[in-house]
C-alpha cells in the first residue's frame, strides 16, 4: 500500500510536463525522450518495491539503484519538455542528472563489494574523484567555458582512470574474493562502464570536435537516451539479480 502511495504522489507530480506542446509522430528523439521517461519511472518504482525480496546487506545497493532512476526520471520530464517546446539539446539538466546519477553509480560497485568481500574505503574515493573529473570536464567544453578539446581530455582522464581502478587497481583486488555470483555482476557492470560510458565521449566527439553540432542536437540526444536507458536501468537490474540470487543462497 505505501509503495501506491508513492507512487500516486509522484505521478501527480509532474502535471508541468505536458506543457510542451503535442508530440509529433515524426520526433523520434522526442518519442525517445517519452519512453525513457516512463522507462526511469517504471524502474524506480520496480527497485524499490523489490528491497523486501532481498535479504538486508544488499537493500542499500537496490536504494541506490532506485535512487538512480528516480533522479533519471524527474530530469528527463524536464529534458522531454525543452527538446519538445524548442528543439535545443537540453545540456544543463542532462548535466546536472550526470553529476548526481554517475556518482551513485561508483557507489554501486563499492556496495556490491562491502556486501559480501573486505574492501578499501579508498576505492569509493578514487572512484568518486574519477567520476566528478570525466563530468565537469565535459560539462565546461559542452558550456563552451573551456576549450572543447581540452575539456575532452580532462574527461577522458577521469572515465580512463575509473576503469583502471575497477580492472587493474582495489576494485579487481577486492572482487577475488567475493562469491561467483558477485564476480558475474561486478564483471557485467564493468561492461556497461567501458561499453556503455564509451557512448557519451563519442556523442561529445561528433558533437564538438568533429564540426557535427547539427548532428548533435539530433541523433545524438537520441543516442545519449539510449545510452541512459541501458546504462541506468540494465545497470539496476544486474544489480537486482546478484542481490536476489545471493540472498536465496543465504536462506
Amino acid at each position: 500500500m505505501k509503495y501506491l502511495l508513492i507512487l500516486g504522489s509522484v505521478i501527480a507530480l509532474p502535471s508541468f510536463a505536458a506543457g510542451g506542446g503535442d508530440l509529433d509522430i515524426s520526433d523520434g528523439v522526442g518519442i525517445s525522450f517519452w519512453l525513457v521517461t516512463a522507462a526511469m519511472l517504471a524502474a524506480t518504482v520496480f527497485f524499490f518495491v523489490e528491497r523486501d525480496q532481498v535479504s538486508a546487506k544488499w537493500k542499500t545497493s537496490l536504494t541506490v539503484s532506485g535512487l538512480i532512476t528516480g533522479i533519471a526520471f524527474w530530469h528527463y520530464l524536464y529534458m522531454r519538455g525543452v527538446w519538445v517546446e524548442t528543439g535545443d539539446s537540453p545540456t544543463v539538466f542532462r548535466y546536472i542528472d550526470w553529476l548526481l546519477t554517475v556518482p551513485l553509480q561508483m557507489v554501486e560497485f563499492y556496495l556490491i563489494l562491502a556486501a559480501c568481500t573486505n574492501v578499501a574505503g579508498s576505492l569509493f574515493k578514487k572512484l568518486l574523484g574519477g567520476s566528478l573529473v570525466m563530468l565537469v570536464g565535459g560539462f565546461l567544453g559542452e558550456a563552451g567555458i573551456w576549450d572543447v578539446t581540452i575539456a575532452f581530455v580532462v574527461g577522458m582522464a577521469g572515465w580512463l582512470y575509473m576503469i583502471y581502478e575497477l580492472y587493474a587497481g582495489e576494485g579487481k583486488a577486492a572482487v577475488k574474493t567475493a562469491s561467483p555470483a558477485v564476480n558475474s555482476a561486478y564483471n557485467a557492470m564493468m561492461l556497461i562502464i567501458v561499453v556503455g560510458w564509451s557512448i557519451y565521449p563519442a556523442g561529445y566527439a561528433a558533437g564538438y570536435l568533429m564540426g557535427g553540432e547539427g548532428v548533435y542536437a539530433q541523433n545524438l540526444n537520441l543516442i545519449y537516451n539510449l545510452a541512459d536507458f541501458i546504462n541506468k536501468i540494465l545497470f539496476g537490474l544486474i544489480i537486482w539479480h546478484v542481490a536476489v540470487k545471493e540472498s536465496s543462497h543465504s536462506h
